[in-house]
């Protein structure tokens, strides 16, 4: 049977980039410490155990944020309920635009992403914890 893919991921992701803001990777690092922040890694815990994580991040796998978001879900975390500004992050950029444009639709703000996600962190000198 044909593929009814009518709007592919390229399409899903210009949309994401043209209404969530982007960072790239040397104004994220100037966000590590600040408590206003929360940097959200997106990555599944195979890539963090592989190639760490931006300190003090908070790991969300991707398959959860929805369901950590929302308030009235029996999964919602008190991390997403807080009065802070989210930056979302995964390996390349991808994923973290598409969270993000999920994030803002569903009234969490305000939202941002890492461009080029952690490997544009790690490009730009930024220090990631290796797992022990």
């Amino acid at each position: 049977m044909p593929s009814t893919i009518t709007t592919g991921y390229k399409a899903l992701l210009e949309r994401a980039n043209a209404e969530v803001e982007a960072i790239d990777a040397a104004t994220a690092i100037t966000l590590l410490g600040n408590e206003d922040y929360v940097l959200v890694d997106l990555r599944d815990p195979r890539e963090l155990k592989r190639d760490g994580k931006i300190p003090g991040a908070f790991h969300c796998p991707r398959g959860m944020l929805e369901f950590w978001i929302d308030p009235d879900s029996p999964y919602a975390k008190e991390v997403f309920q807080q009065d802070k500004t989210f930056v979302f992050y995964c390996a390349s950029g991808w994923r973290s635009a598409l969270s993000a444009k999920t994030a803002q639709d569903m009234g969490l703000s305000p939202v941002r992403h890492i461009a080029g996600g952690i490997s544009a962190w790690k490009a730009a000198g930024g220090r990631v914890d290796m797992p022990e």
